[in-house]
């Protein structure tokens, strides 16, 4: 009987999650100079490279870490317990694990409106250039671009649509509100 515990060839071998940095980081509408945070998606170990998005559970057990920020997943549930937690990090980052996934745009809507949360809010995963402008009106004030996305492409993008009929979290009032309210 062979020994398990030896892994052969046909094995796979495990793969050592590394730290994800993105050159492309779009902060408060405009293209960084620099993107210092990095994200590991590793839930077991604490990154070298610092500072860092690192997931949920492993932030709460460093939270005193001020290098540290917390990653959400898309499934989280944001309760209110959670956000109170959460309101002492600098940083969030929600992670789009497929373009298709809107969950985070939720969550980053609740952090803000709900949750009152004044810190960067950061889109991290799979983020395409025509995302970006439903981003920053759901309260994602940074956005680290997928590589294949161009950050000049992503400059037109956001300043493309300029008025918006929907309020949203940067403007409260729906366009005929404003409207009306100018009127009198």
């Amino acid at each position: 009987m062979p020994d398990k515990s030896v892994p052969n060839d046909t094995q796979v071998e495990a793969t050592v999650q590394m730290p994800v940095h993105v050159d492309h980081l779009i902060a408060n509408g405009e293209l960084a100079a620099e993107n210092a945070w990095c994200v590991s998606y590793d839930a077991d170990a604490l990154p070298e490279q610092r500072p860092a998005f690192v997931p949920l559970p492993l932030w709460q057990a460093n939270h005193d870490d001020v290098e540290l920020a917390p990653l959400l997943t898309s499934d989280t549930e944001l309760t209110a317990d959670l956000a109170k937690q959460l309101s002492s990090a600098a940083a969030i980052a929600i992670d789009f694990p497929a373009f298709t996934d809107g969950r985070g745009y939720s969550i980053a809507r609740l952090l803000r409106e709900r949750y009152d949360y004044r810190g960067e809010v950061r889109a991290v995963g799979d983020v395409l250039v025509d995302q970006l402008d439903y981003m920053r009106r759901c309260g994602f004030s940074a956005m680290a671009l997928r590589d294949d996305q161009h950050p000049d492409d992503a400059l037109r993008a956001l300043s493309f649509i300029s008025v918006r009929y929907q309020p949203d979290v940067e403007e409260r009032q729906a366009l005929f509100e404003r409207r009306l309210a100018d009127s009198e």
